[in-house]
C-alpha cells in the first residue's frame, strides 16, 4: 500500500467528476456525442488508472474504494439517463440496481464481522464490463443509420448478458461469504 497521493488515484477521482458531467450531457442538452466520448475518456482511464496502479506499484484502500465507486456510478447514472430518456425501460434498471443493493448489504454485514471484503472473481469484472459496453452502444443505438441499428443489436446484447453475469457474480460472492462465516464461526 501507498500514499493516497497517487496518479492512479487521480484519474479515478476525475472519473469520478465526470459522472455528473456525462449524466447532464445525456438528461439535459441531450448531447450525445459529447456523452460517448465523456464515457470513452473515462474507460480509458479506469484502464490506465490500474495500469499505472500496477506498472508504479501505487496501490492504496483510497484506490480500492474510488475505482469500483466510479464504475458503479457510471452504471447507474447511465441507466438512470437511458430510463429518463426511454431508451431502457425501467425494469432494466431496477435489476442491476437491486443487485448493488443486495451486495451493498452482504458488504455491510460483512464490516460488522470485522472483514472488508471478499476476493474479486472473474466473473464479477466480467460482468461489470459487459454494463460499461452494453449502456454506452444501446446510448449508441439510438443513433440514425446502420451504426446506430448494429449498436442496438449489440448494446442489448451485451445488457442481457452483463445483467445475467452479474448476478451470477452475485450468487458466488455469497458463496464466497458463507464459506467465510463457516470458518469464522466454526
Amino acid at each position: 500500500m501507498t500514499s493516497n497521493l497517487t496518479i492512479p488515484n487521480a484519474l479515478s477521482l476525475l472519473r469520478l467528476l465526470g459522472v455528473p458531467v456525462f449524466f447532464w450531457l445525456i438528461v439535459g442538452p441531450e448531447k450525445d456525442g459529447w456523452a460517448m466520448i465523456l464515457l470513452v475518456v473515462s474507460a480509458f482511464t479506469d484502464w490506465l488508472d490500474g495500469y499505472l496502479a500496477r506498472r508504479l506499484k501505487q496501490y492504496s484502500r483510497l484506490g480500492e474504494l474510488l475505482d469500483p465507486a466510479a464504475d458503479r456510478l457510471y452504471v447507474v447514472a447511465t441507466l438512470i439517463a437511458l430510463v429518463v430518456r426511454d431508451l431502457v425501460p425501467w425494469w432494466v434498471a431496477v435489476i442491476i440496481i437491486a443487485r448493488d443493493v443486495l451486495m451493498a448489504g452482504v458488504l455491510l454485514g460483512l464490516k460488522r464481522n470485522g472483514i472488508t471484503g471478499v476476493p474479486v472473481h472473474f466473473v464479477g469484472k466480467a460482468a461489470t464490463m459487459n454494463l460499461l459496453y452494453a449502456l454506452p452502444l444501446v446510448l449508441l443505438g439510438s443513433f440514425a443509420g446502420t451504426l446506430g441499428h448494429v449498436a442496438h443489436i449489440f448494446g442489448w446484447a451485451f445488457l442481457l448478458w452483463g445483467i445475467a453475469m452479474y448476478w451470477y457474480a452475485a450468487v458466488l460472492y455469497i458463496q464466497q461469504v458463507r464459506q467465510l462465516e463457516i470458518r469464522l464461526f466454526t
